[in-house]
């Protein structure tokens, strides 16, 4: 029978959710030592994992989020010394690491020779995109695991990103063999990518820690172009997308339209209001995003009106995810 979690229903599957405890975290190991996906929380979203120098667990996370397999993955580690055995760090990168690590930072760099990394994972590149995440629970597993994983969020291609276990069951099921269960995320968005793999660092995806905080490290960053291979999830253009359309920068009413709001003063008048945060603080809206989008996407709504969101701080990851929610569906 499916059971209600966190306001989600999950369908019967034959993926687990268990509490995140010390036995749940040994048995999710074993399962991606064998081979297996597993889900599993970090500070960003919850990510479905698997061995990421296992060739076919790779190709089963493509698979099971129906993912383009030229858009590369995230492989994770526990800090910089594990990270050095896959990729080449230069001196911007090791100081880099050292002030943002364990946390929401993902770097792309030359990836080494005989790494041991599925060449999938990196989409065929010669970089790979690498971070070592700050939440226990993501560090008690790559641990116990002793291997890098792979570790996109944990939903279909393109579509909202989970932000709690109950998400990642009603979305993905039967592919994932355990999904660990540690509450809803603290960050709530995916983690910043920064390109050193060239002489200019490049953001290519904003994330939780901002243009401004690494720019205060290396100077200025560039923005990434459109032109050769992404070297980063989180780049297509439509991407994060719920089911209904998005409006963005909404300040009057539609009808049947439901509304993410932003600050306290909101326009009367919608079928349903979901706040971001009420105070207008960035870093309680960014940590609501997919959870308040998942809320409102439901079928009596004609859409999802969005209320403005500064574009300063964390305002430029939320638009980022906001603007690719929005944008025409490829499908």
């Amino acid at each position: 029978m499916p059971r209600a979690r966190n306001g989600v229903t999950c369908r019967a599957m034959t993926a687990w959710v268990v509490p995140a405890t010390s036995e749940a975290v040994e048995r999710a190991a074993r399962l991606a030592r064998s081979g297996a996906l597993v889900a599993f929380p970090t500070e960003t979203v919850y990510g479905l994992g698997a061995d990421a120098t296992d060739e076919r667990a790779v190709a089963a996370v493509f698979a099971a989020k129906g993912r383009p397999r030229f858009n590369p993955l995230i492989v994770h580690v526990p800090g910089i010394a594990e990270a050095e055995a896959l990729a080449e760090f230069d001196a911007r990168a090791r100081r880099i690491a050292a002030q943002f690590w364990p946390g929401p930072l993902s770097l792309v760099l030359r990836r080494r020779r005989n790494s041991g990394v599925s060449l999938l994972a990196s989409a065929g590149l010669d970089t790979v995109a690498i971070r070592a995440p700050a939440h226990p629970i993501a560090q008690a597993l790559l641990r116990a695991t002793d291997r890098p994983i792979v570790a996109p969020s944990a939903n279909r291609s393109g579509r909202v990103s989970p932000t709690e276990a109950g998400h990642v069951a009603a979305e993905l099921g039967a592919a994932v063999a355990l999904i660990l269960d540690a509450g809803r995320t603290r960050v709530g968005l995916e983690s910043t990518v920064l390109d050193l793999s060239g002489d200019t660092p490049a953001l290519l995806r904003p994330g939780g820690i901002t243009r401004e905080e690494l720019e205060g490290s290396l100077g200025a960053i560039a923005s990434p172009t459109a032109a050769g291979p992404s070297r980063s999830p989180g780049m297509l253009a439509s991407h994060y997308a719920p089911d209904l359309p998005l409006r963005l920068d909404a300040t009057e009413v539609r009808p049947g339209e439901a509304l993410l709001a932003f600050g306290a003063a909101v326009p009367p008048g919608f079928a349903a209001v979901a706040w971001l945060s009420r105070s207008a603080d960035l870093t309680e809206a960014a940590a609501n995003l997919f959870a308040m989008l998942r809320q409102l996407d439901r079928p009596e709504f004609t859409g999802i009106a969005v209320m403005p969101i500064p574009a300063h701080g964390l305002g430029q990851a939320i638009n980022d995810r906001l603007r690719r929610a929005a944008a025409p569906r490829s499908d």
